[in-house]
């Protein structure tokens, strides 16, 4: 695979030659520099692998993995996923490297898909992208206020011991609260939010690294390893009994865990000797995520001896599997589950930084999406604040996490769509320039200083594939026979959002919106 840096040279030398280049570079782009360049390679990476926070996503999505196929689902399926979303990594960086603009992938499927397709191309994986980061930063917050939950559940005695549970109502505010920290985390300078990027990047690692040393530690009963890498649970209580189809279904947990990382295209503006920093911002992130994850994952398995217990929503913390495994496994070495909620405490922090970066991703994105006058009320959206960070949209990007957890309140399965949308839905919009790069753009394609070679359009391809068959796959229903309260509406909820980006279009945006377009001259 070649890998070319022939772009970035000289560029170590002195911050103004940089800046003065990346300058040049936007320009080119078509767009003024109005964001503050603060960001090292470093800072970019940390957005993303903070924003991924495997564990935060092994944790919260452990009990589909668990329930749908269990410990060889998991731990072997995360390997296939891995693999396969290194594709869509390397091809994502390669794109980037050649388009370091912070609209990122909506701005490189207008120049992809050729003239004459550029304004849908670019409209529709733009609406998939930000509603798909909206789902992400309700889905990470949201679950950072289920785990506050369980927390105090088991730290006042536990469901079965008068513990305190919290009702859908005071975990929406407990969700609000932690976006409205969030919102004033990303309305400080960027330096500020670099320094708190680079924290959650150590949390997430120091995290992680601590807890897979000390779970199995700890643990008198652990799991061999034949059962962690072999074990397949098909008692799922779901109806569902075909083991290949309950193995697809697992790969959800993996999947949702290894998300996020366009983070760095929507930081790119904002970060220095771009057209190289963005790309190993992506690549680092996902190739650290992929390593430390699964061996979390693996950790995690290792105290998994009783798969219905942990699942039972008549155990102490509910039937929340990581949270009662971890209590039970200190509560049996120390005859208190303190440590066990320390761990998980410890689990909440990655959570809380992954969901402030979410945030900066979806604020970016908004900004450059109302920049090229795709929102509505695009000119109120794109404005920057005396520190130049996109206040407005930052609020946005809030107060939608909001209204979207709103949901809850009706059906937590209504909910878990978000889930859905904020993992196909960022994925159909990575897939989409990736399609245009090996199809229409095939030949035309100008590679920045990170690219591929000759295994690029090899790369971009199972990338493609790789989507589509995760389309499919989360579209399947997930329980038998089907009801409204295990209704899969995975394709309810992508499906709208095509529906809708589709239908406005039709209806209107075709009549005047052309793609991004130059503020060059503004």
């Amino acid at each position: 695979m070649a890998v070319s840096r022939s772009g970035a040279a000289g560029v170590a030398g002195g911050g103004d030659t940089t800046d003065d280049a990346d300058r040049a570079r936007l320009h080119k782009l078509g767009y003024k520099q109005e964001l503050k360049r603060g960001l090292s390679l470093m800072s970019n990476f940390a957005f993303s692998f903070s924003i991924i926070s495997v564990m935060a996503g092994v944790t919260t999505t452990y009990n589909s993995g668990l329930r749908y196929g269990g410990p060889a689902s998991m731990t072997l399926g995360w390997l296939v996923v891995a693999a396969f979303n290194g594709c869509v990594a390397l091809s994502m960086a390669e794109i980037c490297s050649a388009y370091p603009t912070s609209g990122g992938l909506y701005y490189w499927s207008a120049k992809l898909a050729g003239r004459e397709w550029a304004p849908l191309a670019s409209w529709v994986t733009g609406w998939f992208n930000i509603v798909g980061q909206w789902a992400a930063t309700t889905s990470t917050d949201f679950s950072l206020a289920q785990l506050v939950q369980v927390i105090v559940l088991l730290g006042t005695g536990g469901a079965n011991g008068g513990g305190y549970t919290a009702s859908k109502y005071v975990v929406l505010a407990i969700h609000g609260f932690f976006l409205v920290l969030h919102g004033l985390i990303n309305s400080l300078p960027i330096r500020w939010l670099s320094w708190c990027g680079k924290l959650g990047a150590f949390w997430n690692t120091a995290g992680a690294f601590t807890l897979v040393i000390l779970i199995p530690a700890v643990a008198k009963e652990r799991a061999s390893a034949k059962f962690i890498f072999t074990h397949f649970n098909d008692d799922n209580g779901m109806g569902i009994h075909g083991k290949a189809y309950i193995l697809a279904l697992g790969l959800l947990t993996s999947q949702y865990s290894l998300l996020g990382y366009d983070a760095s295209a929507h930081m790119i503006e904002e970060t220095k000797n771009a057209d190289w920093s963005g790309p190993m911002g992506i690549i680092s992130s996902v190739a650290l995520s992929t390593t430390f994850g699964w061996i979390f994952l693996v950790a995690l398995t290792s105290i998994v001896t009783d798969i219905p217990y942990l699942l039972s929503p008549d155990n102490d913390a509910g039937g929340y599997a990581v949270a009662q495994a971890l209590y039970d496994a200190f509560d049996r070495r120390y005859g208190s589950g303190v440590g066990g909620l320390v761990c998980v405490g410890v689990v909440a922090v990655g959570i809380f930084f992954a969901g402030a970066m979410c945030i900066a991703s979806n604020s970016r994105m908004g900004y450059a999406f109302s920049r090229d006058r795709a929102m509505p009320l695009s000119r109120v959206w794109l404005r920057v604040s005396k520190n130049e960070v996109p206040l407005n949209v930052v609020w946005l990007s809030v107060v939608v996490a909001f209204v979207m957890a709103l949901t809850s309140l009706g059906s937590q399965v209504a909910f878990q769509a978000m889930v859905s949308i904020a993992t196909l839905g960022q994925y159909i919009a990575y897939a989409l320039p990736i399609f245009f790069r090996v199809t229409t753009a095939r030949r035309s394609f100008v590679p920045g200083p990170f690219h591929l070679g000759r295994y690029g359009v090899a790369v971009g391809w199972a990338a493609v594939l790789w989507v589509a068959f995760l389309t499919v796959l989360f579209s399947l229903p997930v329980a038998y026979p089907v009801a409204k309260d295990n209704f899969n509406y995975t394709p309810v909820a992508v499906g709208g959002v095509l529906l809708l980006s589709v239908g406005a279009w039709v209806v209107s945006a075709r009549f005047w919106f052309e793609g991004p377009i130059t503020n060059v001259d503004l």
